[in-house]
């Protein structure tokens, strides 16, 4: 098993103006209670975590009715280079016609964010279209976000949007060689809301039962 998560340590750092993360201590037995507990503030988006399409449309489905096939099963981790800032169409030309339903993009993120990575590899919107027309329905990255900091558009965002593709962001792929593995992704169970932090793991493929799926 590989883990493909962040670690949401102290002072991890959110996208610039999102709740910063932090972990309030509530009760402590040190202090005489029975139990340890604390208080969990945090954005929609930390560390590892998925877009549910209302994130990117007023009239896009959110998070409890995406449903979690598509975090479960079959994927391909990939290591990518971007050419002016974004993964270019090209980076797809020595993979198959027909790929895994999850692609999992290596662009070369550290295991660990000591500040917000301002500069990271964004994708660009015809490398979305061809992924999903070989077959792909979940883009993965360990890029904070598959659009450019700066974007107010969200080219790929709704790239995805349009061709049907779920986003996954924020991964660690650092321990990860590239090949085909199964993932487990489980995003956490809120309700009405546009995303989520996630558990992401790799398995050898073929793990699950219906793995290629």
């Amino acid at each position: 098993m590989i883990d493909i998560s962040r670690q949401l340590t102290p002072g991890h750092p959110n996208w610039p103006g999102d709740a910063p993360f932090r972990v309030t201590p509530g009760a402590r037995i040190a202090q005489g209670d029975s139990v340890n507990t604390g208080e969990l503030c945090t954005s929609t988006h930390t560390g590892t975590h998925v877009d549910a399409p209302w994130h990117y449309s007023a009239t896009g489905a959110r998070l409890e009715e995406v449903g979690l096939d598509a975090y479960l099963g079959r994927c391909r981790v990939v290591t990518v280079r971007p050419e002016g800032g974004l993964v270019p169409v090209v980076a797809l030309d020595n993979l198959p016609d027909t790929l895994p339903p999850r692609l999992l993009l290596h662009t070369g993120q550290p295991a660990h964010w000591e500040a917000f990575p301002e500069d990271f590899a964004a994708l660009d919107p015809a490398f979305v279209r061809e992924a999903a027309r070989r077959g792909v329905r979940l883009l993965g990255t360990d890029s904070p976000s598959v659009d450019p900091l700066t974007s107010k558009t969200l080219d790929a965002h709704h790239a995805c949007l349009e061709t049907g593709t779920l986003i996954l962001e924020g991964l660690n792929l650092s321990a990860a060689p590239d090949g085909e593995y199964d993932l487990i992704c489980l995003p956490l169970p809120l309700v009405g809301v546009d995303g989520a932090p996630a558990r992401a793991v790799l398995l050898p493929a073929g793990t699950l039962p219906g793995g290629a799926e």
